[in-house]
């Protein structure tokens, strides 16, 4: 069985901010998250998240998620007396378990990472470690002759010749839950920092006869830290590159890679096309041949084979068949959703609203709470009136209707199928099908007028 422990009690002072350091985001979500996310695909008995700083308002981001135990560590002192603050939930009879420790401010470690460093740790423990051009900062590993692990000595607290040495404890760490707690009180906090180090239980384990296994990550962005505005953007940045990477192996074209980001998941068909500067948020799935245009933002939406977005348009929980065109400068708003072959142009907005197949509205349109049919036209600047200022009302518009420009339909109302609204109408009424209906004021021209005259100047 395994436990997961999550240390995220540090107040990230060099983050300069009143929101907790674990609550950060990188790639739109908290930092915490993304460790919760990793912890769950290993499948624990439990997770375990250890607060401090912030504790209230980190629990509070994680109140709907019960599968969550959160235990305080007040004062905080050191990684080891941490992880001891977890231990009165772990130890439950099960003699064993393994207890994996990851940290809410190293958010992007891979599941296949940890799965290996687990199976490293079969012996009673296992560590992640990194070979690095640049140590410095980082506790060092420390091995005999033979390569055995026999502990780790922080950067404070290592000899000159110690510091020289470029395999670095990551921190991240996998044992026999029992020994640990074993280990964990057999520890003291006689260095530098005067704390209780959980990087000092590798020695206790070796001086037992344990053997250490080792493991390291496929990527360095792997177990990078953040510790500041700088780690935290440069972070964003390598994790950006590598999305991009897997997208680009995949066979998805991106014009620029080092133009795009990911902060969800995203699906591509073949032969997909995304144009510099978009941003895919939440769960977005792309169909075959799917083209996106310059500087789109794409949220929680589905869009179907052959679809084009064309430049700085905004979708949210939309729904676009095969071969629809949306855009440039079109928003669709969640509810969303485009029939095959629907068009729609720039400065439209379309709102709770169903498109049937071949209709379009191909610019400076509102269409919010409405049913549109088939092969519908709506003409430029239509507005449907949705909204009473309390409630919200429907507009149903029928098959091979043609809507004429600057019309408004005010709901709740229904336009029956093939009839022709005219240009400049305002339809508190059903229209009825295959008929014109028009509103329009009688036009006047008024004789002898003239223009005013500006009056002079005092």
């Amino acid at each position: 069985m395994l436990n997961v422990v999550i240390l995220a009690a540090g107040q990230g002072k060099r983050m300069q901010s009143d929101l907790p350091k674990v609550l950060h985001p990188v790639a739109g979500r908290a930092m915490l998250a993304h460790v919760v996310n990793t912890a769950r695909q290993l499948q624990p008995r439990h997770i375990v998240v250890v607060v401090g700083h912030g504790a209230q308002q980190v629990e509070a981001a994680f109140s709907t998620e019960p599968d969550l135990t959160f235990v305080t560590q007040s004062p905080q002192q050191g990684t080891g007396h941490a992880v001891q603050q977890a231990l009165p939930v772990l130890n439950d009879g099960a003699n064993a378990s393994t207890t994996l420790v990851l940290y809410g401010d190293v958010p992007l470690v891979q599941p296949d990472t940890l799965r290996q460093l687990l199976e490293a740790g079969a012996a009673g423990m296992a560590i992640l470690t990194e070979t690095v051009n640049n140590p410095a900062g980082y506790g060092r590993i420390l091995r005999d002759p033979e390569g055995k692990v026999v502990g780790i000595v922080e950067d404070k607290d290592a000899t000159a010749e110690q510091r020289a040495i470029n395999e670095i404890n990551t921190g991240i760490l996998a044992a026999s839950t029992a020994r640990l707690e074993d280990w964990l009180g057999r520890i003291n906090n006689h260095n530098a920092q005067g704390e209780y180090y959980l990087t000092d239980t590798v020695a206790l384990a070796v001086a037992d006869g344990v053997d250490i296994g080792v493991a390291q990550p496929g990527g360095d962005w792997e177990t990078q830290g953040v510790n500041s505005r700088v780690q935290q953007a440069a972070l964003e940045r390598a994790w950006q590159q590598e999305q991009a990477r897997r997208l680009l192996e995949q066979g998805v074209t991106l014009a620029d890679p080092a133009r795009f980001d990911l902060r969800g998941t995203l699906t591509c068909g073949r032969d997909v096309f995304i144009d510099v500067g978009c941003v895919f948020e939440g769960d977005v799935t792309l169909g075959d041949g799917v083209h996106v245009g310059p500087h789109c933002v794409v949220r929680n939406s589905s869009l179907g084979q052959g679809v084009r977005i064309e430049a700085f348009s905004h979708l949210d929980q939309a729904q676009v068949g095969d071969h629809a065109r949306v855009g440039p400068y079109a928003r669709l708003r969640p509810g969303a959703n485009l029939g095959q072959q629907a068009q729609i142009g720039n400065f439209v907005e379309i709102k709770n609203t169903t498109m049937g197949d071949g209709s379009k509205a191909s610019h400076l349109a509102y269409l919010g709470d409405a049913i549109i049919g088939q092969r519908v036209n709506i003409g430029a600047g239509t507005i449907t009136c949705n909204y009473d200022g309390v409630n919200k009302h429907r507009t149903v518009i029928g098959d091979d209707v043609f809507v004429g420009s600057d019309t408004q339909l005010v709901a709740p109302v229904t336009v029956g199928a093939g009839a022709t609204i005219g240009a400049g109408t305002t339809l508190t009424s059903d229209a009825p099908a295959g008929q014109l209906t028009l509103s329009r004021a009688q036009q006047t021209t008024v004789a002898g007028w003239t223009k005013p005259k500006p009056k002079p100047k005092a």
